[in-house]
């Protein structure tokens, strides 16, 4: 069976860092698959206004999603704008609906930025919500079932207080390391703005690190972390985990 599996993050850029490569395995075996950001990463320039570095980063996240046969869309949030709020939650909602994924992957519920964390919360609620027929959003029919919910890695790996946020599992991303880090690399407007806002000299050198730290914790080149929302009513099977096979690490 043929799954769809949505990615949801904040920022273009944001899921090429943390999933691509699994994101990469699951369009390989045939899986459909969706990347959306919240916003256009419309605050991520220190040349461009925000209109016109919005065009330049949804380009950027369509071109990144096309190299694995990946659909890219943007829920139109907008960057320290997103806030877990009703309007918000039935935005995201509608979208969840509209979509109709078995499978999604989001941010991690702590990480370093409030866009991170409010989106996690959303996309947590919105899950819940999409089988409510009473709560309404738009033109999409409620979904049969809640989908399965992952929470991708924190940034490094860490809470805002730098403690280390651990992993269920990891998929082995080895064989499509080239892919993600090309995928990272379609965002080309981010390299100044890291370099100047983070201090990130070399942003697709920080991912590879990062990628290979999560790895080193289960023994191989590069891993990808993730860890599944179990809490009821949410789903408990371990689907993700079946789909990438030989690939899972524990």
């Amino acid at each position: 069976m043929k799954h769809h599996i949505l990615s949801i993050h904040a920022h273009p850029d944001d899921a090429e860092i943390l999933a691509g490569g699994t994101l990469a395995l699951l369009a390989d075996a045939g899986h459909r698959v969706t990347i959306v950001t919240m916003t256009p990463g419309d605050c991520g320039s220190m040349e461009f206004g925000p209109d016109e570095i919005s065009v330049m980063r949804r380009a950027e996240g369509a071109a990144a999603a096309a190299q694995i046969g990946a659909a890219y869309e943007c829920a139109e949030f907008r960057d320290m704008a997103i806030f877990n709020d009703d309007a918000s939650r039935r935005r995201v909602t509608e979208l969840l609906r509209r979509l109709q994924p078995t499978i999604v992957l989001t941010s991690s519920p702590t990480d370093y930025h409030c866009d991170h964390e409010a989106t996690s919360i959303l996309v947590r609620d919105a899950c819940f919500a999409v089988s409510c027929p009473n709560y309404q959003t738009g033109e999409a029919a409620p979904l049969s079932a809640i989908p399965h919910l992952y929470f991708m890695d924190s940034i490094e790996g860490r809470d805002r207080d730098g403690r280390p946020v651990s992993a269920d599992f990891a998929v082995d991303v080895e064989t499509v390391f080239g892919r993600k880090r090309e995928m990272l690399a379609a965002h080309a407007s981010q390299r100044d703005w890291l370099r100047k806002q983070h201090g990130m000299d070399d942003y697709l050198r920080s991912m590879e690190e990062w990628t290979r730290a999560r790895g080193q914790l289960f023994s191989v080149p590069y891993a990808e972390g993730f860890r599944q929302y179990k809490h009821h009513p949410y789903p408990t099977s371990p689907l993700l985990q079946e789909l990438v096979e030989t690939r899972l690490l524990r």
